[in-house]
């Protein structure tokens, strides 16, 4: 069974998310998306995990649906945590997804981490216990639990961020680390940046869309084939066989806003090669600069740009579709021309991955604006420009040559050509 999974999520109890993140407004999306399946987020909180018990019931295995409403869409209990500790004299700030497969499992690991944190403050909890003994303390209470390293290059906050981060997964969890069975990449990295380390042969690259609105799921997911169940699913995620995890849905890791080093406050950013003559400071305030996710695999890498594993798991990269819309009307994504317009496809077509990924140039050619479908081709392509994130600033894409260049956008970079 072929489904996609898009399992880190937050909800309105996250911070800087969106009221709608609430189940039946996800499933809603997630319908319209083409997700089959759709983590909860933050079954930490007290509040979200009693809502969350009231509007599901037990489908498949360790999955979910709603109890009325859109019921096609399947869940999985998840949440993100956020670990601050000392080790090895340094300040570490580490963010983790951890899956569970039950209600009564979920009720367990809540009671061991409520002792580290305070659970109701935010939808991801802050904890202070090492990423380490969260790991252990998760595999303790319910090894049937799965535990991965969250957007794994973020500078902030991430096992391997530039500014609190470890050089290693063996760094930070010791002879644990055979627990860690995957990573995922994030929004400013791909699989082709992360293949550069032998470090990480070993475990998955998965892909999600951290969403913290609804409009924002899909832009990262991963695409399986596999029965639909908690050990179904994470038996093909975690497995590295292409006949079972069939690609990953990737952003273009330039538009990641972490993509590139920066000082967002003086609107700085460098290309890595160039940051190092000038020591990592700002050009305008000499202040040190945010060191970004390009810079930081560069720095850990062992292999050479281009470099692809035997039997690779492919990615597609994605623009959502509500982007290409905007860029093609000249308007704003969310402007009543777009939304306009993006229903009436949706309605012709079913799903926006649909649109994206799947169906063919003459199918499309018959319901599509021109321009739209010229915008959809060129992402495919990869025809695109981008302006790099940094430091905190998504970056921002051109697909039309006749759209404002600022002068600092370049070809988007798709898999393993060079930088």
């Amino acid at each position: 069974m072929r489904i996609v999974a898009d399992l880190h999520i937050h909800s309105r109890f996250s911070y800087a998310c969106s009221k709608e993140m609430e189940v039946e407004r996800l499933a809603w999306w997630a319908k319209r998306k083409g997700i089959s399946l759709l983590g909860t987020g933050d079954f930490t909180h007290p509040i979200y995990l009693i809502h969350l018990k009231q509007t599901l019931e037990p489908a498949e295995e360790g999955l979910f649906r709603l109890r009325a409403g859109e019921r096609d869409v399947r869940f999985m209990l998840t949440v993100e945590v956020t670990n601050i500790f000392r080790q090895d004299g340094r300040l570490r700030k580490t963010h983790t997804l951890i899956f569970a497969p039950s209600f009564s499992v979920v009720e367990r690991l809540n009671a061991r981490l409520a002792d580290h944190g305070k659970l109701a403050m935010d939808g991801r909890p802050t904890l202070r216990c090492s990423a380490r003994d969260l790991l252990r303390m998760v595999k303790d209470t319910a090894p049937e639990c799965e535990v991965i390293p969250a957007h794994v290059w973020t500078p902030w906050f991430s096992v391997l961020g530039s500014l609190s981060g470890f050089d290693s997964l063996v760094e930070c969890y010791g002879d644990d680390v055979t627990h860690i069975r995957a990573v995922e990449t994030g929004l400013s990295s791909d699989p082709a940046m992360n293949w550069r380390l032998s470090t990480l042969d070993g475990v998955a690259l998965i892909s999600n869309s951290d969403a913290h609105s609804p409009r924002k799921l899909a832009r990262e997911a991963n695409v399986l084939d596999c029965e639909l169940s908690y050990s179904g699913v994470l038996g093909a995620l975690l497995c590295r066989d292409p006949t079972r995890f069939l690609h990953t849905i990737e952003f273009f890791p330039e538009e990641g806003k972490y993509h590139l080093d920066g000082h967002r406050q003086c609107q700085v950013r460098v290309d890595p090669t160039a940051i190092r003559q000038r020591k990592q400071r700002c050009s305008v305030c000499d202040k040190p600069l945010t060191v970004g996710v390009l810079h930081r695999v560069t720095a850990l890498a062992d292999r050479v740009v281009g470099y692809t594993p035997t039997n690779p798991i492919p990615a597609k990269y994605v623009i959502p579709l509500e982007e290409i819309i905007a860029a093609a009307l000249g308007q704003k994504p969310n402007t009543k021309r777009v939304v306009t317009a993006y229903n009436a496809l949706l309605e012709e077509y079913g799903t926006e991955l649909g649109i994206l990924l799947d169906h063919e140039e003459e199918e499309l050619a018959r319901a599509t604006p021109p321009r739209i479908l010229a915008g959809i081709l060129k992402a495919r392509r990869g025809e695109v420009r981008i302006s790099p994130g940094y430091d905190g600033e998504y970056g921002t894409l051109a697909l039309f040559d006749d759209e404002v260049d600022d002068g600092n956008s370049r070809p988007a970079v798709r898999g393993a050509r060079a930088r």
